[in-house]
């Protein structure tokens, strides 16, 4: 008879997440156990007591979540987690701390839909931020070409370095976004914008998009008003507007619940797995058959 399964969910937060609470258990954990204000330097009993409780044959029974609203501290966190592993004692983590893997993933495969993105070129507005940066990484994966937007060129600039780094023949170009002209030079000649910024902060005017050239999907994953893509609702799921099909961040949110929920139930199917922003959005292309 198996163990029950048990996720440990952790957060750098001064209160764990409840929306991530309630996905896990409608997931199908069997027993949550939540640790908030969790750092690198408090992390590794925690870690310990989830490898050495169980047998190596239940320790796919039991797997770790990494949440909080710091996606950069998450980050540390599943380094340092992975540190305390040795041979078969260790256990499954996934990484979603502020949403960023699921949403990234969603967006891509939004634009998957929508254009052959070995073939096209997207731009990602805000691009520089944890959700942005992601969907770059994602679209060079895929083959896009990639024009990572900021205001400041600077951190455009530092962004498309990371993307190298995990994409060694990724195709990814900064750009500067700090007015409308610098804005319709990023977007010209894309065949897709995913808007990543700030909720409630315009990134892209009508009147900018519609100066532009060859756009062929929109997605915006600010829900907040104003949206950061005038013209895009966020309850679009593939409409067409204008001959653009665009997606709104309510939209995409269906598709990173699902993919959401399957990252955790993969969790339990062996204890060996660190899934973050790759292996998610893996997960979300076989939740859509593609």
């Amino acid at each position: 008879m198996s163990k029950p399964k048990i996720l440990m969910q952790l957060d750098g937060d001064a209160h764990a997440s409840v929306f991530d609470a309630v996905v896990a258990i409608d997931a199908g954990v069997d027993h949550l156990l939540q640790y908030h204000g969790v750092g690198v330097d408090n992390v590794r009993e925690l870690v310990h007591g989830a490898m050495f409780t169980r047998g190596p044959q239940d320790l796919q029974q039991t797997a770790i979540f990494i949440g909080g609203s710091n996606v950069a501290a998450g980050e540390r966190l599943l380094k340092e987690i992975t540190r305390c592993f040795f041979a078969s004692l260790r256990v499954s983590v996934l990484l979603d701390a502020n949403g960023a893997n699921t949403t990234a993933a969603a967006a891509v495969l939004a634009a998957r839909q929508c254009v052959d993105l070995s073939r096209s070129q997207v731009t990602v507005l805000a691009g520089t931020g944890p959700v942005g940066q992601r969907a770059a990484r994602l679209l060079a994966g895929e083959g896009a070409t990639v024009r990572i937007a900021s205001r400041s060129l600077g951190k455009a600039r530092e962004a498309c370095d990371a993307v190298r780094l995990a994409v060694a023949s990724g195709r990814v170009e900064p750009v500067q976004t700090a007015d409308a002209a610098e804005t319709l030079a990023a977007i010209d000649g894309s065949q897709a914008v995913i808007a990543a910024g700030a909720a409630g902060v315009e990134l892209l005017s009508d009147a900018t998009r519609r100066g532009s050239n060859g756009l062929q999907a929109l997605i915006d994953l600010n829900a907040v008003p104003p949206v950061g893509i005038t013209g895009v609702d966020p309850l679009d799921k593939g409409k067409n507007r204008d001959g653009v099909l665009c997606y709104g961040a309510i939209g995409i949110g269906g598709t990173k619940m699902k993919i959401h929920r399957a990252a955790i139930r993969k969790l339990f199917e062996s204890n060996d797995q660190v899934l973050d922003a790759e292996q998610v959005y893996a997960l979300g292309r076989d939740i859509l058959g593609s």
